[in-house]
């Protein structure tokens, strides 16, 4: 598992409290050749396992992403694991888009914060940990909605567009990171229909057979990074391991 991560490798894996983050932890923690893996969430996240650190940060805001940083204190980082996402929120009103008319400015500023700069911005936040000479394997859940060339169906704007920009700075990211070191690996990440809270309310819409556990997608993803090479950087994958259009 992760055969071009070194033995002992530091692992952080953000949104360790939803259902993807959660199955992931579970999942690196069966590699024995994990050294340290943090698992930032807005609550504790308790194992039994004294490879794991619960960082409780909202990483989603500037205090967030220097608690974890200080949690760090400037260790090599070998892989970054993002699961924070949204695209409905109740107590905002936000509801995925079904025409022009149902759009709003703060649905858009919501999910494009939460999105797109939230990855981007972590990334930043982790950038004296990635650069160096060592493997650094650098990935964030995106979606295929979010891509431009196979939106045949419209609706979901600010999610659609949210995504598309998650994986345009993910992009831009790692033809950066790839001057900072030359072993890093970027990649955004499309989980498939998954049984989360994000996926409940449209869950009646999905094909039988295409709703996916946690555990499924995690152990999946992991195959997915696992195939990858340096020469992949900055690319975009569904959890079958097929590249997905931008």
């Amino acid at each position: 598992m992760l055969r071009h991560l070194p033995e002992n490798y530091t692992a952080i894996v953000t949104g360790a409290g939803g259902g993807i983050g959660h199955a992931m932890i579970d999942t690196l923690l069966d590699d024995p050749r994990l050294g340290r893996l943090h698992a930032v969430s807005r609550n504790t996240v308790e194992r039994d396992d004294p490879r794991l650190r619960s960082v409780m940060a909202d990483i989603t805001d500037e205090r967030g992403l220097d608690a974890l940083t200080q949690s760090l204190a400037g260790e090599p980082v070998h892989l970054v694991f993002n699961a924070i996402g949204t695209l409905h929120d109740e107590a905002r009103g936000i509801q995925p888009e079904k025409r022009l008319e149902d759009l709003s400015f703060d649905a858009l500023m919501h999910l494009f914060h939460v999105n797109a700069a939230t990855p981007i911005m972590l990334i930043k936040a982790l950038s004296p940990s990635l650069k160096g000479s060592h493997p650094a394997l650098v990935t964030s859940l995106s979606a295929r909605v979010g891509s431009i060339g196979d939106n045949g169906l419209g609706g979901w704007y600010a999610y659609r567009a949210s995504k598309a920009a998650h994986n345009m700075l993910l992009h831009t990211a790692a033809v950066e990171l790839k001057r900072l070191n030359r072993q890093a690996i970027v990649l955004s990440l499309h989980p498939g229909t998954t049984d989360t809270g994000l996926s409940k309310p449209f869950q009646a819409r999905v094909p039988e057979g295409k709703l996916f556990t946690p555990q499924f997608v995690a152990e999946r993803l992991i195959a997915v990074m696992d195939e990858r090479t340096i020469e992949d950087s900055g690319s975009f994958w569904d959890w079958a391991g097929q590249p997905i259009a931008w």
